[in-house]
This record gives C-alpha cells, sequence and structure tokens, in this order.
C-alpha cells in the first residue's frame, strides 16, 4: 500500500470527521420560542432573532408559518401583520410593512436557509391551523414539507403544529419526520400510534397530566413543554428530565442548565 494512498484515506477520514462534528446539534432541552428576542430586543420570528438564539446555543428555534393569498409561506406569529391578515393578501404586500428592525417579513424558505448556514441548533418549524379552510390547511402542510425536502433541510427540521390532520399529512409525507403535536388532547400512546415523534403540550397542560411525561418516556417519546418562563417550572421540567423546553426566556433556562 503506498504512502500515497495511506495519506488520502487518512485525509478522507478526517473530512468525514468533521463532517459528522458539523451536524451535531446541540442537546441543552432550550428551545427559543419565535427565536431569541425577548432580553436583546429583535422582532419575533425575524432573522435576526433566530440569529440571536444561534448565538446563544439553543437547541432549537421555533418560528410559526402561514401561506399568504398567492401561495407563499412566510414566518409570523400572528394570523395578521400590521392591520394586513397573512392569509388573505399576497406577500407583496406584506412587504410593504417592514418589520420593527427594518427587516422584511421572511420567507420560509429564507428562513430555512438562514438556520442551514449552521448545524448546531435546530429549527422547530411550527405549521399554523389555516383561518381560511380546512382545505388550505392540508396545502400549507404540504407545502411545508416540499420545501424542507427541496432545501434538503430534513435533519435541520421538526414539525409541529395544533391541527392533527396537518400533522398526519406531514408523517404520511415524510415517515421520517419528527412531528409533535401540541393541542394536548392526546394522550402519548395515541400519539405513538398515529406515528409521532413526541408531544409538545402546554405547561398547564403537562401539570394537569403530570403522568404523560413518563408515559411518553417509555414509549421512547420526545416531551417539550412550552411556553415555560417561570423559574419555578423550568426547575420542575429539568427535575422531570423533558427532552425540550420552549421559553420566551432561553438565557433563564441557560442559567439554571448551566
Amino acid at each position: 500500500m503506498s504512502y500515497q494512498f495511506i495519506i488520502t484515506l487518512g485525509l478522507c477520514a478526517s473530512l468525514l470527521s468533521c463532517t459528522a462534528q458539523k451536524m451535531e446539534f446541540h442537546k441543552n432541552k432550550v428551545i427559543a420560542h419565535r427565536g431569541a428576542w425577548k432580553a436583546s430586543p429583535h422582532p419575533q420570528n425575524s432573522l435576526a432573532s433566530l440569529q440571536a438564539a444561534i448565538d446563544l446555543g439553543c437547541e432549537g428555534s421555533e418560528f410559526d408559518v402561514w401561506m399568504t393569498a398567492d401561495g407563499v409561506l412566510v414566518a409570523n406569529h400572528d394570523a395578521d401583520h400590521d392591520g394586513m391578515v397573512v392569509e388573505e393578501v399576497t406577500y407583496a404586500q406584506l412587504l410593504e410593512k417592514p418589520l420593527p428592525n427594518g427587516e422584511k417579513m421572511p420567507t420560509v424558505e429564507e428562513y430555512i436557509k438562514h438556520g442551514m448556514k449552521q448545524s448546531k441548533t435546530k429549527l422547530i418549524f411550527e405549521i399554523k391551523p389555516s383561518g381560511v379552510s380546512k382545505e388550505k390547511g392540508i396545502e400549507l402542510a404540504e407545502k411545508s414539507v416540499a420545501i424542507v425536502k427541496k432545501l434538503g433541510a430534513e435533519k435541520w427540521v421538526d414539525y409541529i403544529t395544533f391541527d392533527y390532520d396537518m400533522a398526519l399529512k406531514v408523517i404520511s409525507l415524510d415517515p421520517n419526520a419528527n412531528v409533535a403535536y401540541l393541542r394536548g388532547d392526546k394522550s402519548p400512546q395515541e400519539l405513538k400510534d398515529a406515528g409521532f415523534f413526541g408531544f409538545d403540550y402546554s405547561i398547564r397542560n403537562v401539570k394537569k397530566n403530570p403522568h404523560w411525561i413518563k408515559e411518553a418516556q417509555d414509549l421512547n417519546m420526545t416531551v417539550n413543554v412550552w411556553t415555560v418562563n417561570e423559574e419555578e417550572d423550568m426547575k420542575w421540567l429539568l427535575d422531570q428530565n423533558v427532552d425540550f423546553i420552549t421559553t420566551d426566556e432561553p438565557e433563564k433556562l441557560f442559567s439554571l442548565i448551566k
């Protein structure tokens, strides 16, 4: 075996090792709700708040997705933006009113591409139920999966939604996707049987049904809890060893973990 061949093998192994390291996402339970926006004021769901969550070292950054009247998927929490109902206007109309920091409202494609510049913080993709029709909601779910596949972003993206049928549509389109349910009206066993990755329930719901944490863990499902801003609740969830804690105050949660 020649020295040149050995050196080549060594270089390939080194490159593979580096690639693997680059895809090692953080494992610290911290999910920034709509990005990191509260302590260092950035608009929620903006690229700036996403970058702030990445800079903090969060395991994930959650963002909310709607579809405009002309079929563009955008990141915005509320159903409306500055007096305009997102589903009833075009993306061009939304661009007429920038975010408070001067950014334009990001398309989902722009948001995901920004997140894919790194491989430490995952993108928690919340698909919003449509206020127009059930059919529009299913179309949004279909387009969401299509964009993620088009960008090759499957390793970065976990899906969440309040709409059970939309969640099932995502699972059917990508059985390997991590999909969690938000509404809180299904037991861990029901979700497991339907192909879900885990549940993502409110702190109020989880406190009402604390046994669901262990049930999910016994089923090898993930447990995420939202939106947790009180230190007492954070400590309790850390004691329960939940997988993720979604918060408006990731800095506070980091202080408890570290």
